[in-house]
């Protein structure tokens, strides 16, 4: 299960980079927060620190940076 999860994450993140850098937005963040999110659980599973720590602090980013831009506090 977390084999598939880890090859499926990476894929939405490619995706989601790819998304990004032609401007599509919010879809290129969200793709970005949803693939962390993955690679988050996948971490849980294995009990990988540096995988939750480092896909939770991007989740919690990229989660911040799209509530600040809807609440027009920034951009």
């Amino acid at each position: 299960m977390a084999n598939f999860l880890k090859w499926f994450a990476t894929a939405i993140l490619i995706i989601g980079t790819g998304f990004n850098s032609l401007g599509f937005y919010p879809a290129g963040p969200l793709l970005l927060i949803l693939g962390g999110l993955i690679w988050l659980v996948v971490g849980i599973l294995w009990r990988e620190a540096s995988l939750i720590v480092t896909n939770g602090v991007m989740l919690v980013v990229g989660v911040t940076g799209l509530v600040l831009h809807y609440s027009g506090i920034i951009g």
